[in-house]
């Protein structure tokens, strides 16, 4: 047959004995009791076993197909992501100009090395290591230091200035490594230099690091971002700082950068032109120092719009070592002086008026018709006063000299603190002002309240009345309270700013402008975006024929009076000067306000030297300085 060769042939049969059987059933239930013989799976298993596949196969293809076709493009994205990296770059400042368009700050460029928190702490602790020597051994910091900044902020900040303002020639070595260290890059920014800082840091102040007080009033900022931190660059921070830009890098898998795709420009900020005269400013400061070296305040206001066209405070402080990057010993270092050089006395600076008040006083006695213009009060160097609870209680108010009979013009003139004595608190026939009244005519002129200047931190001093010293927990208001008040002592406090817009106001017959720093905003270009007007407070509350006769005796006190120093410019000045004591150890500050020409007044001056003496001797050669050079060298500028 065809198919025999395929069956297996037994060449002999052999027969099976009976005792191979039995042996053989015997093996069979050994392996049943040992659990070791097969047992046919069942069919149903199998049912179950190829519905577990399919239902997982279709899972699976379920799943697939949502992933790439439901929410593939936010995958893409989110790829797209991981493979790119985008930074902000920051958008240069605005610049700040005196009135004659004189930069006083500029943009220096500026090499920042610059952490991605997230992606550098992603590193292997070997790697974030390498990288920490390298930068110290590059820049030649501390290794420590840097370690500890970045854990400092590894909770608060995705990004970090690590070191700002590197050396070119440095940042030009970490350029050629960078690229290879996940996290790590270098930023060209722009650092504020400021020209001849000393001399404008409390009016422009500086920028610096956000930090949590920052954000609390700008939550749009990033710590460690620049933001102006006084002066003018903190007052003007939303005009000057611009908007940022931003650079987008192609980064491999493990973070390293491979190229910049895409850049978008930042914005320069806004600048400002300012009242200010950087030469009248510069000579300002110098005289004010002159005063043998002593903390004071000169301010220089044009009258006739309320401009702020110079002001120095002292002692003051470098800002360009904010741009810098001030250490932390440095900073305590200026923190902690006594003479608090951050203290921008100008404007929060307060302190007792002295005799300045004088012709204050006077315009409100003549307002309310208390002494006629030409009216004589006679001075007999003092007058006595009756305790009106004890009649035998008598209380001596002395006057520095005995004046005679004295009209307002020769009291403003030679000070005469009895004229002011009787028309302040009343003596003999003279009712005077009272309390109520002198504070009222000083608010009226700017005194006790807020100039508001565009400037930040200012205070705005004390009239002391009746209901206040009740509120201090001290006893009644006396006649003696009214008489100190009237001569600028006792409680009074009034800042170097208020003064010098309240001599303003006098000197252009009755106008309280609000003080102004900044003039114009400009855009990059120079354009003109807003150019600010002239805020006028109040006006008309005194006579102008009453401001006439103020300003009489103002001019009568160059003359023949305690400014006669004043007298050999070449233009007519008027002006008081003043003598404040204070504490407990008979110090007092020297003070003189004035201005020029007498005329037509084209600058006003407050003068304030703290612990000088008399106003005539420490004040009034500060004052003469600045006058002499400002009609030398300044034309008259019309906003």
């Amino acid at each position: 047959m065809p198919l025999k060769k395929y069956f297996i042939r037994n060449k002999e049969r052999e027969s099976i004995e009976a005792e191979e059987i039995f042996l053989d059933a015997e093996a069979v239930r050994s392996m049943e009791e040992k659990g070791k013989l097969e047992q046919p799976i069942k069919h149903r298993n199998f049912i179950l076993l190829y519905a577990l596949i399919a239902f997982s196969l279709f899972g699976l293809f379920f799943r697939a197909g949502y992933l790439q076709i439901a929410k593939g493009d936010y995958y893409w994205n989110l790829s797209q992501g991981n493979r790119l990296k985008i930074y902000s770059t920051t958008a240069p400042r605005g610049i700040i100009y005196d009135r004659n368009q004189t930069p006083l700050v500029y943009n220096a460029p500026s090499f920042d090395l610059m952490v991605s928190l997230v992606d550098f702490f992603d590193n292997p602790e070997e790697i974030q290591q390498e990288i920490l020597n390298r930068i110290a051994q590059v820049l030649e910091r501390e290794k420590a230091e840097l370690s500890q900044k970045l854990k400092e902020s590894e909770k608060e900040v995705s990004q970090l200035v690590l070191v700002k303002g590197m050396e070119r020639e440095k940042a030009l070595i970490l350029e050629g490594l960078i690229n290879d260290w996940p996290g790590v890059r270098i930023a060209k920014n722009a650092k504020r230099q400021y020209i001849n800082g000393s001399f404008f840091s409390h009016l422009i102040g500086y920028t610096g690091e956000t930090d949590q007080d920052d954000l609390e009033k700008h939550p749009d900022y990033s710590l460690g971002s620049q933001i102006g931190k006084s002066g003018l660059e903190c007052q003007y921070e939303n005009i000057l700082k611009g908007e940022s830009g931003q650079e987008q890098f192609e980064v491999d898998s493990l973070g390293k950068t491979k190229k910049l795709l895409t850049s978008k420009s930042s914005l320069p900020g806004q600048g400002l032109i300012l009242f200010v005269d950087k030469g009248l400013q510069e000579k300002t400061y110098l005289a004010l120092e002159a005063a043998k070296g002593r903390k004071g305040v000169a301010i220089a206001v044009n009258p006739k719009n309320g401009g702020i066209i110079a002001m120095a405070s002292l002692p003051t402080f470098e800002n360009n070592l904010f741009a810098e990057g001030i250490s932390s010993e440095d900073l305590e270092k200026i923190d902690q002086d006594s003479a608090e050089p951050f203290l921008n006395r100008a404007v929060a600076g307060q302190y007792p008026s002295g005799s300045i008040i004088k012709p204050l006083i006077g315009a409100a006695a003549l307002e309310e018709e208390i002494v006629s213009p030409y009216e004589q009060i006679s001075c007999q160097g003092g007058i006595r006063i009756l305790n009106k609870y004890n009649p035998d209680i008598t209380y001596y108010f002395p006057d520095w000299k005995t004046h005679g009979p004295t009209n307002l013009i020769k009291a403003i003139a030679e000070s005469c603190n009895i004229f002011f004595y009787t028309i302040g608190g009343g003596y003999g026939k003279i009712e005077g002002l009272g309390v109520n009244r002198i504070k009222e005519y000083l608010q009226y002129f700017g005194l006790g309240q807020l100039t508001n200047v565009d400037l930040p931190h200012e205070e705005a001093g004390l009239i002391p009345d009746e209901e206040w010293k009740e509120s201090v927990g001290r006893e009644e208001w006396y006649l003696g309270d009214t008489y100190h008040l009237s001569i600028g002592q006792g409680d009074i406090l009034v800042t170097p700013l208020q003064m010098a817009m309240a001599v303003s106001a006098i000197a252009n017959n009755g106008i309280l402008y609000q003080p102004q720093i900044v003039d114009k905003i400009i855009n990059p270009e120079k354009e003109i975006k807003e150019d600010i007007s002239e805020k006028i407070i109040r006006q008309d509350f005194i006579k102008k024929e009453y401001l006439e006769i103020v300003q009489k005796g103002m001019r009568q006190a160059v003359i023949d009076g305690s400014a006669q120093a004043l007298a050999d410019l070449s233009v007519q000045v008027a002006g008081k000067t003043g003598t404040a004591q204070f504490g407990n150890q008979g110090k007092t500050h020297a003070w003189f306000v004035g201005y020029a020409p007498y005329d037509d007044p084209e600058i006003a001056l407050t003068i304030l030297v703290e612990g000088g003496g008399e106003g005539h001797r420490a004040a009034v050669p500060v004052a003469k300085e600045i006058l002499k050079w400002y009609f030398e060298n300044t034309k008259t500028q019309k906003h």
